[in-house]
């Protein structure tokens, strides 16, 4: 059964066709969450060397949705408890759906990157197993329906803390190279990482929290290769820390950010070696910190409130000479790999990025695959408003984006078949949601100046 949450969010509203366009209304927000934990026996998400498909259930998978109103104008935020989004096939689907039943305009569809959750590429091309992902997608689409039927007026805020529970897995080297570390259970300080818990709370208009958002950037993988049930890993603990704090009323939506390069202190602890208590401490860790920092949000409404958001397609190529990656994948991924990157050859390839402006002071990027940590912290310094949040594995998943020194160095994501899309992807994606932010602040305009100065 959905789980409904009252409550409006002081956002404002969107348009997609014409991003820096704003309307006043009375802006509305609605949280639901849905269990979405699909038969076993899939095939699993997130180690190629898994013997089998799921055998049980170690804690349910859900989706989680906020659905933002403001007069006609109307979006959907999609979380799943899986390790990347379905295809886009099924997300236009969910996108057309809530649109004839809810006059959603726009959906933006996330994945918290949980690596012991079926694996959604099994559906596309649809696997001789059982259609699981048509029944989500249903779920889902109920959940944003009833966030939209019972949506009220809240208030917006944020706060920010800090958590270590994770380290950089790629260790530089002083002859240039990058070593892979995967487990850092001393907890030595390893760099880059981003310590940051950023929190956003929506209450309605009783100062009562109807939803908690809580953007981090770490791996979900404490669970390794021999967990054979299904779990969010330690984002579930997290979102359950969070809600009991606050007595188990709001949605908690977990947003992964830039975890390209970022592993839990505990990674892939065998079952035998307390996985389960790894994973809790990993999530109970994170979800206190948050929970004391949304208890600490002052919500208020905005007399002013707006939201912007535009969803661009960036044209990007392959990184490499095709036929050397192609080679390349058959030998690390096998002929299932090599057949994959013949269905999936584009180029250029599109990769949607989204830019949202909340109140003009809350700015969000969307990048669609596993960007490094360095993009997250280079945005937040960089955004001229005075909140920033940033998103990975949203509406697609192009695999890795490595910094272009990362890339240099080697290693996992950085310069292996995980990373297939041109160098300084991420580095553009980013520059681009910039720009769209300045645009929306109305700081950049398609009139030159001396235009204006002349007067024609």
């Amino acid at each position: 059964m959905v789980r409904f949450f009252k409550g409006l969010l002081a956002f404002g509203v969107l348009t997609m066709l014409f991003p820096a366009a704003i309307f006043a209304a009375e802006l509305k927000a609605g949280a639901a969450q849905v269990e979405i934990t699909p038969p076993t026996g899939l095939k699993m998400y997130g180690y190629a060397d898994r013997k089998s498909g799921a055998t049980g259930v170690l804690d349910p998978l859900y989706a989680r949705t906020l659905v933002l109103e403001a007069g006609e104008k109307r979006l959907a935020l999609v979380v799943l408890d899986l390790g990347r989004v379905f295809a886009p096939s099924w997300i236009e689907r969910l996108r057309a759906n809530v649109k004839k039943s809810s006059g959603i305009d726009y959906v933006l569809v996330a994945a918290i990157h949980t690596h012991s959750g079926p694996d959604p590429t099994d559906q596309f091309p649809p696997s001789s197993g059982p259609d699981w992902a048509t029944p989500i997608l249903e779920k889902v689409s109920r959940a944003i329906d009833e966030a939209h039927q019972h949506a009220v007026e809240a208030r917006l805020g944020t706060g920010y803390g800090d958590a270590y529970i994770g380290h950089n897995r790629l260790r530089d080297n002083p002859d240039g190279t990058a070593s892979w570390f995967e487990r850092n259970p001393t907890m030595i300080p390893t760099s880059p990482v981003d310590p940051t818990v950023s929190v956003l709370r929506v209450d309605n208009m009783q100062g009562e929290p109807i939803a908690i958002l809580v953007n981090y950037a770490c791996h979900p993988v404490v669970f390794g290769t021999d967990n054979l049930q299904y779990s969010a890993d330690w984002p579930g603990v997290m979102d359950k820390t969070v809600a009991k704090a606050f007595g188990g009323k709001p949605v908690v939506i977990f947003l992964q950010g830039g975890d390209g390069d970022i592993n839990p202190y505990y990674a892939v602890t065998p079952l035998e070696q307390d996985a389960v208590g790894r994973r809790d401490w990993t999530g109970e860790r994170i979800g206190q910190e948050a929970a004391r920092v949304a208890k600490g949000i002052t919500t208020a409404p905005d007399a002013n409130a707006s939201l912007q958001y535009v969803e661009d397609e960036l044209p990007m190529h392959l990184r490499w000479d095709p036929a050397q990656f192609r080679e390349a994948v058959l030998e690390s991924w096998g002929p299932q790999g090599a057949a994959e990157f013949d269905r999936q050859q584009r180029e250029p390839m599109r990769l949607p990025v989204t830019t949202l402006l909340i109140n003009k002071r809350i700015a969000v990027v969307t990048l669609p695959g596993e960007p490094f940590v360095e993009f997250q912290t280079d945005w937040r310094n960089r955004c001229p408003v005075p909140d920033a949040f940033f998103m990975g594995y949203t509406t697609g998943d192009f695999d890795y984006f490595p910094t272009i020194r990362a890339a240099t160095y080697g290693g996992y994501g950085a310069a292996n078949t995980a990373t297939r899309v041109e160098l300084g992807a991420g580095d553009r994606m980013v520059n681009h949601a910039l720009i769209r932010v300045y645009e929306f602040l109305g700081r950049l305009t398609d009139t030159p100046e001396d235009l204006k100065k002349t007067g024609k």
